[in-house]
């Protein structure tokens, strides 16, 4: 199984989305690179804050999503909600998770802020794997949403 290298990531989208402004076009951009750089990647994805308390799907790779999460709801929910990474390495003991797809083993969702210091959307990243992700995942997705969203 391969593993994803970070800092050639980290650089392949910083070139990609170098000047641009628009929030879809880099998340589209920013999903479809997390997504193709390590197997284990089974669903990858942005949830957009589209009005209070409430989610929405945004550009993604992999199987259907759920089109709405509110913020009560689900890991995505509470990423969103508490404003903190949510590392999830067995769904099923998550209480109020949301089934968007059955074969969703283990998640990592992280929050993602503007230049103003917005909540903007999740980033949820799947896995049909049990306990795929790590801290250095998310420390590592973290930093690259910073750099794409943030600054």
């Amino acid at each position: 199984m391969a593993h994803v290298n970070y800092s050639e990531l980290a650089q392949v989208i910083a070139s990609l989305t170098e000047g641009e402004r628009d929030e879809v076009a880099l998340m589209a951009t920013l999903a479809c690179e997390v997504h193709h750089s390590d197997d284990r990647f089974d669903w990858t994805g942005f949830y957009r804050v589209t009005e209070p308390e409430l989610l929405k799907i945004g550009p993604y790779q992999g199987g259907h999503g759920c089109l709405q999460i509110p913020f009560s709801r689900g890991v995505c929910g509470a990423a969103a909600r508490t404003g903190d990474v949510q590392l999830v390495p067995d769904v099923d003991a998550f209480p109020g998770h949301i089934a968007c797809a059955s074969s969703t083993r283990s998640e990592l969702v992280l929050p993602v802020w503007n230049r103003a210091g917005d909540l903007i959307a999740v980033f949820d990243v799947d896995s049909d794997k049990p306990d795929a992700f790590t801290q250095d995942d998310a420390d590592h997705l973290s930093a690259i949403l910073k750099s794409t969203f943030a600054t």
